[in-house]
């Protein structure tokens, strides 16, 4: 009786800490893939700004840069907090 029960609760501790295993892997995959996007979709604003405005350094085209750096900076940060909190490996998320 008494071994059932410690085998049903590993058993439960260790699908729960699959499942949450899982979702962190999900999310920290659509989290890296939409700031990819964004940086992409940054820098093509700042392309459109450079043109609209004659290659004349724009605020516009500045602001766009500007903010193309912090998400990169923010990305780069979420990294390394996840690698160092063992969340990642070096082998990639959840490996």
């Amino acid at each position: 009786m008494g071994g059932s029960v410690v085998a049903a609760a590993v058993a439960f501790l260790s699908a729960r800490k699959l499942a949450t295993s899982a979702l962190y892997n999900a999310v920290m995959r659509w989290l890296v893939i939409l700031c990819l996007v964004a940086i992409v979709a940054s820098m093509a604003s700042a392309l459109v700004y450079l043109f609209k405005d004659g290659g004349q350094g724009s605020k516009r085209m500045l602001r766009a840069l500007t903010i193309r750096v912090a998400i990169s900076v923010g990305l780069f940060v979420c990294l390394m907090a996840s690698y160092k909190f063992g969340l990642i490996g070096p082998n990639g998320v959840g490996r």
